[in-house]
C-alpha cells in the first residue's frame, strides 16, 4: 500500500511539474498573462502632472510627470459633500480650466465608439456634485472652451447646461428620431468607419455651437435576432426572440445626408451652413480654432473617399470656403483624420502626397507653411505641434516597418529621436507644454515598460515593467520568436515572423499554423508584444507547445511600407492579398523543418475574408483554415469601408465579383467558418450566404455559430470554448 502512495505521488508530482512550465487555454482566455499598463492617463495644465482613475474607479488621482509620485485627489466618492451617492465611476472630463469635472457613471455601450451614461458636474473646491441632467442618459458631453457650459446629445438631439444658471438646461434641436434623424453625433457607419462619435464643437468665444446633421431617413434598415442567450441573459426574449433594427448602408446603397448647423446661444437662431458638399459626400471631422470665434475647420470627402476638402467656415455668417484640397489617386486614408490637429493659427495636416504619410503645416488661410516631415518612412501618430517653439512631436518607422520611436523635428527640420529603448514599439503621452512625456516600449520578446521621461528623452522613472509577468513567463517552456523576410517570384520582399516549438529541431518536419489579418493598411508583422494572438504571441506559443510552427506574414497591401505598396490592392481587395498567403506557404513547405502537407490559415475579420479567399486561390496550398467573421462578398459589407477600397458595385463589378462565395468551388481544405449572431459589423448574412453556396458546390465545411455575440464574439465562456475549437480544428488537419 505504501509503495502505491509513492509511486501515486511521484507520478502526481511529475505530471504537476510537467504542468507547471506550459501554458494552457483556460489561463490564455483568462487573462494569466495579461501584460499591465498605465491607463486613461489625462495630462493636467500645469504640465508637471497627470489625472488618472484609480482601478477601483473611487478616485481621480493626480501624478508628476517628473516622478510619477501622487501629488494630491481630485475626486474621491467618499469625500462628496452633498447626499449624492456613488459607489464608482466609469470615467470623467476635466473642464478646461479644471474647476469642474464632469464624471460618467452607469455607462452602456452602444457601438464601437459611442456609448450612454448618467454624467455628474463635480466642483473640485467645494467637493460637490449635482446631475448634469435628470431628463435621461446623455452621450458625448463637451465643456464649452470657458467652462460655464456643457452640450450633450440624448436620443438624436442636441442639449445645452449653463452652470452659470443654476445649470439650466435647453433643448437645441428637436427633430431628432431614432433611425430618421441625428444631430452631433454621427449614424452607424461614420461612427464605424471614420472612428469618432462626437460631430460638434463650441466656437472660440463660446456663443456658438456648431454641429454636423445626419437624415439617414432613406438609409436601408437591417436587422438581426436578439435571444434569450447566457451570460447575459436576455430575459425579455425568453418566450420569442426579439430583433435590433438599425440603419446599415451596404455598398452602393443611399447614405445618410449630411448637412451642418450653428446655433447662436444668446438669440437661440439656428442656421443652415453654406457647405457645398456633394448630397451623397461625407463630414468626418469639424473643429473649433481656438484664436477667431468667426472660424470653424470642416473636414468634406466626396463618396469615392479621394478628395478631402479643407473648409474654412463662419458659423455667423454661415459661408465657407475651400482653403486646402487633398487629392490621393486612390484614397484617403483613414489616418490622416485621425492625425488632423488645430494649432494656434493653423493646422498641421497629414498626407500622403510623396508617397509616405508626412505631416504639413497649414495657417488659416490655406497657405503651406512647411513640410514637418520627410523621408522614406511613415509618421504613425502626431503628439503636437508647438506652436512657441515650432517643435513637431510624432512616432514614426523610420528605422524600419517592423518598428516605432518617437520624434523631435524642430523649427528648422533638425530631427531628435527621443525614445532610448532599444529597437522595438514605443508609443508616448505627452505633457502640457511637452516638457515630460510617457513611453510605453516593448519589442516581440518584451511585455509593455512604461516610464516617464524629460523632454530629451532622459528616462526619470519607470512605472510599469511588468516585472511579474516576466518571472511568470520565464518559468514556461517556450519557443523562440523571430522575424524573416523571403521574396515572391514577383520580386516582391515580405516580412514575417514565426513562432517555434520550444524543443525546435530542423531534423524535424513541423505542421503550421499561419495567422494574418491583411487589411488595407495593417500591420501585424510588427517588432510589438503586440504582435500575434494574446500578447506575446502567447496563443502561438500554447500552439507551439501542442508542435506547431506559427507564422505571420504580412502581404502586399498592408501598412508601414508607402503608399504604393498599401494602395496596390485598390479596386480588387483580396486578390492580391491571398496570393500573398498562398506564395508564403509555399515558401514554408521548401523549409526543410515543414510538413507541407500540414499547413492551416487563419484570421478574425478581414483576416476571415483573406483565409476564405487563400483557400479558395487555385492552389491548394492548405490543409485546413478558419475563418471567424469573415465578410465574404464585399457586396454585403458598409458603404464606406468597403467603397473606399472599390469605390461602388455598379462602378467596379468585376472587383465584387471576386470574393470568397464566386470561389465557393474552389475551397480547398478543412474549413471552420465561426460567426456571432448578433455581429452589426459584418453580418450573419456573410456566414449564411456562404455556406449555402459550399452547400451547391458540394463542399464540406464545419460551421460554430455564437448567440447574441457581436464581432469581437466574447463573454461568459465564449472565447475559451473559441480558442478550444480553433485548437482543436487544426490538430484535426
Amino acid at each position: 500500500m505504501m509503495n502505491r502512495i509513492v509511486t501515486f505521488l511521484v507520478l502526481l508530482c511529475t505530471i504537476s511539474y510537467v504542468k507547471a512550465d506550459q501554458l494552457t487555454l483556460s489561463d490564455l482566455t483568462g487573462g494569466a498573462y495579461s501584460a499591465k499598463g498605465i491607463h486613461g492617463v489625462t495630462p493636467l495644465l500645469d504640465g508637471e502632472s497627470y489625472s488618472q482613475l484609480s482601478s477601483d474607479g473611487r478616485r481621480i488621482v493626480c501624478h508628476s510627470f517628473r516622478t510619477g509620485q501622487e501629488t494630491g485627489v481630485l475626486f474621491d466618492v467618499d469625500n462628496i459633500r452633498n447626499r449624492v451617492q456613488l459607489k464608482r465611476i466609469d470615467g470623467y472630463l476635466m473642464s478646461p480650466d479644471e474647476k469642474n469635472i464632469l464624471v460618467q457613471t452607469e455607462t452602456k455601450g452602444i457601438y464601437r465608439h459611442s456609448r450612454t451614461a448618467e454624467y455628474y458636474i463635480y466642483n473640485v473646491k467645494n467637493h460637490t456634485l449635482a446631475h448634469l441632467s435628470e431628463g435621461g442618459p446623455q452621450e458625448q458631453p463637451l465643456w464649452s472652451r470657458d467652462g460655464t457650459m456643457v452640450a450633450f446629445v440624448r436620443e438624436g438631439n442636441l442639449f445645452l447646461v449653463k452652470l452659470l444658471f443654476n445649470n439650466s438646461e435647453s433643448q437645441v434641436t428637436k427633430d431628432g428620431e431614432f433611425n430618421k434623424v441625428i444631430n452631433g453625433k454621427p449614424d452607424w457607419v461614420n461612427e464605424e468607419e471614420f472612428s469618432f462619435a462626437r460631430a460638434f464643437d463650441f466656437n472660440a468665444d463660446n456663443t456658438m455651437l456648431t454641429w454636423i446633421r445626419y437624415d439617414e431617413t432613406d438609409v436601408p434598415m437591417f436587422s438581426f435576432p436578439w435571444y434569450k442567450g447566457m451570460n447575459p441573459e436576455k430575459s425579455d426574449y425568453a418566450d420569442y426572440p426579439g430583433s435590433f433594427d438599425y440603419k446599415y448602408p451596404i455598398a452602393g446603397a443611399k447614405n445618410s445626408i449630411v448637412s451642418v448647423h450653428s446655433f447662436d446661444i444668446k438669440s437661440r437662431a439656428i442656421r443652415k451652413m453654406q457647405l457645398p458638399i456633394p448630397s451623397d459626400g461625407y463630414v468626418p471631422r469639424i473643429f473649433c480654432t481656438p484664436g477667431d470665434a468667426e472660424k470653424m475647420l470642416i473636414l468634406t470627402l466626396n463618396r469615392h473617399q479621394n478628395q478631402l476638402d479643407i473648409y474654412l467656415a463662419n458659423p455667423r455668417s454661415t459661408e465657407c470656403r475651400v482653403i486646402v484640397r487633398e487629392q490621393a489617386e486612390c484614397y484617403v486614408p483613414e489616418e490622416m483624420l485621425k492625425a488632423f490637429q488645430v494649432t494656434d493659427d493653423g493646422f498641421v495636416l497629414m498626407s500622403e502626397r510623396s508617397g509616405y504619410k508626412h505631416l504639413y503645416l497649414y495657417d488659416l488661410n490655406g497657405t503651406l507653411r512647411r513640410q514637418l516631415t520627410n523621408g522614406n518612412f511613415e509618421v504613425k501618430a502626431l503628439y503636437g505641434y508647438d506652436s512657441k517653439t515650432g517643435n513637431t512631436y510624432y512616432a514614426s518607422n523610420q528605422e524600419s516597418p517592423l518598428r516605432q520611436s518617437i520624434y523631435k523635428s524642430d523649427a528648422k527640420g533638425k530631427v531628435t529621436r527621443l525614445s532610448t529603448s532599444a529597437t522595438g514599439w514605443n508609443s508616448a503621452i505627452f505633457a502640457e507644454g511637452f516638457r515630460y512625456y510617457m513611453n510605453t516600449w516593448s519589442d516581440l520578446n518584451t511585455p509593455p515598460v512604461t516610464t516617464l521621461c524629460d523632454a530629451s528623452g532622459k528616462t526619470l522613472k519607470t512605472l510599469e515593467d511588468n516585472a511579474a509577468l516576466r518571472q511568470k513567463l520565464a518559468a514556461l517552456r517556450l519557443g523562440q520568436r523571430k522575424f524573416f523576410t523571403f521574396t515572391t517570384p514577383e520580386g516582391i520582399q515580405l516580412n514575417g515572423f514565426m513562432v517555434l516549438p520550444a524543443d525546435f529541431s530542423e531534423t524535424k518536419r513541423y505542421p503550421v499554423v499561419m495567422h494574418q489579418y491583411s487589411g488595407p493598411g495593417s500591420q501585424q508583422v510588427v517588432d510589438s508584444w503586440n504582435a500575434g494572438n494574446m500578447g506575446g504571441c502567447l496563443y502561438e506559443q500554447y500552439l507551439a507547445q501542442e508542435g506547431f510552427i506559427c507564422v505571420c506574414v504580412d502581404g502586399r497591401g498592408t501598412g508601414g511600407r508607402g503608399r504604393d505598396f498599401e494602395q496596390c490592392t485598390y479596386l480588387k481587395l483580396g486578390q492580391l492579398e491571398s496570393h500573398d498567403q498562398v506564395e508564403a506557404a509555399i515558401w514554408l513547405g521548401q523549409q526543410s523543418y515543414v510538413d507541407k502537407e500540414r499547413i492551416a490559415i487563419w484570421g478574425w475579420s478581414y483576416g476571415g475574408f483573406n483565409t476564405l479567399m487563400s483557400m479558395s486561390e487555385g492552389r491548394p496550398v492548405f490543409a485546413a483554415g478558419v475563418a471567424v467573421a469573415a465578410p465574404t462578398s464585399w457586396r454585403y459589407y458598409d458603404s464606406i469601408y468597403t467603397e473606399r477600397f472599390m469605390r461602388t458595385p455598379r462602378e467596379n463589378g468585376p472587383g465584387y465579383d471576386v470574393c470568397p462565395v464566386s470561389r465557393a468551388s474552389q475551397l480547398s481544405g478543412k474549413l471552420l467558418l465561426v460567426h456571432g449572431l448578433a455581429d452589426d459589423n459584418v453580418h450573419f448574412r456573410n456566414a449564411a450566404e456562404y455556406t449555402e453556396a459550399l452547400v451547391q458546390a458540394d463542399k464540406d465545411f464545419r460551421q460554430l455559430t455564437y448567440t447574441n455575440r457581436n464581432h469581437s464574439i466574447y463573454g461568459g465562456n465564449t472565447r475559451h470554448h473559441l480558442f478550444r475549437q480553433i485548437t482543436k480544428h487544426f490538430k484535426d488537419m
